[in-house]
Parts: C-alpha cells; structure tokens; sequence
C-alpha cells in the first residue's frame, strides 16, 4: 500500500473509543500555551520516506505535541531532544520538529504503535491490537526497510510482535535496552533504544552523546 493512501486511512479510524474521546476532549480542552492553536485531535500516521532504510517506532503522540500538531514526534520536548540528535547525525534536515509543514525531511521513517494519544500514556492491550493492522501495512510499504529502533519497550515489542506473525520467535529472548541489537529472522535489524522522554533525558538516563553515538553505529551499518 502506498503510504499516502495509507495516511488517509490512518487519519479516518475511530475504533476504539476511549482514545477517540480521549484525543478529542484534549483538542477541545487545550493546554493554556497553545490556546491560539486548532488542535489536530485526529489519528497520529507516521511520516518519512516510503524508500527509507530506518523506522524509528514510538508508542504513541503525546498529548500536546503529535495530538496537536498532526505529525508524530512534533511538537514537544521528546521531539526537541529527537531531532537535535537525528540533525546532528545526519538523518534529518533541521533539527527542529515544530508542525507539520515546517519544512523538516527525514532521511527514514517515524511512527508509533498506537496512533491516538491514550490516557495517562498507557494503551490497553486491546487499543494496541486494533491499531496493530496499520502498523503492519506501514512494515509492508517499506520495501527497503533494513532497521528497526524501538523507543522504548512498548516500540520494540511491536515489531517483535509483528515478527512473530510469521516466524516462531519468543518474545522473552529478545531482551530491551538501550542499544541492544538482534538480526531478526526475516533479516530486519531491530535496536532498542531506551524513549528521549522528558523523565529520561532530565533524570539523565539517556543524553546527547549517547543518543548521537547511538544513531551513528546504525548509519554506519545502513551506509
């Protein structure tokens, strides 16, 4: 499927409806920073280039950034933190992701998991298999694909499980960390990373370097 179509469909859903009142109370509702924005409060879809070599998958948007801007890893502090890394490496233009026609380009493609903000950054198991079809489809129109960055548990269990719908795997030998790499058999490469989250950058479990050195082993690798 092309990504464009896929977008459209992404953009469209309204099956689970806890996070269709949940995205849409918050767009109403607003942060008081953002009272003069109209907030996106629709499905978040990836972005990037349908030829890329690199996913980098999330969780889900963040209430104030991708909830309200349209584009995942937009608008807020992670997103800060994420691009001043991939700008610095090389895989992104600008190293700001402000909205949605900013004028970033990315040298890969961004998603998440789950594509409606959920309560309290916790989707049910249920909201995270109905959103599971249009993570698939986004593996299936990445023809070049060759890594895969987890941010987080939650994004590197998904292509685990995404995996495992065609090969025998067991979820518990494929370890998280930040910086873990296993080839996968369908020769994907999956890394984990540990999520540029406010609570881990300010807590300084995860910095600059580290992420910066992080993405320049995955270059070297795709290059």
């Amino acid at each position: 499927m092309n990504i464009n179509t896929l977008e459209k469909e992404i953009i469209q859903c309204r099956m689970c409806e806890r996070l269709v009142r949940f995205r849409e109370k918050i767009a109403k509702e607003k942060r008081k920073s953002y009272l003069h924005w109209e907030y996106w409060g629709k499905p978040v879809p990836g972005y990037g280039n349908q030829y890329a070599k690199i996913m980098i998958l999330g969780l889900a948007p963040a209430a104030h950034g991708g909830n309200r801007t349209g584009r995942v890893f937009t608008g807020d502090k992670s997103a800060e933190f994420l691009f001043k890394c991939l700008y610095q490496v090389g895989f992104a233009n600008q190293p700001n992701s402000d909205f949605r026609d900013d004028g970033l380009e990315i040298d890969g493609y961004i998603t998440a998991a789950v594509k409606c903000v959920p309560p309290g950054d916790k989707p049910t198991a249920e909201e995270k298999n109905n959103c599971e079809s249009f993570l698939i489809k986004e593996f299936q129109s990445l023809k070049k694909l060759k890594i895969v960055v987890g941010l987080g548990k939650i994004g590197f269990d998904s292509c685990l499980k995404f995996i495992r719908k065609t090969y025998p795997i067991k979820m518990k030998d494929y370890k998280f960390g930040h910086g873990v790499r296993y080839v996968m058999p369908n020769d994907l490469i999956l890394y984990g990373a540990f999520h540029p989250s406010p609570r881990n950058v300010n807590t300084g479990k995860l910095n600059f370097d580290m992420m910066v050195q992080f993405f320049n082993k995955i270059k070297s690798e795709i290059n």
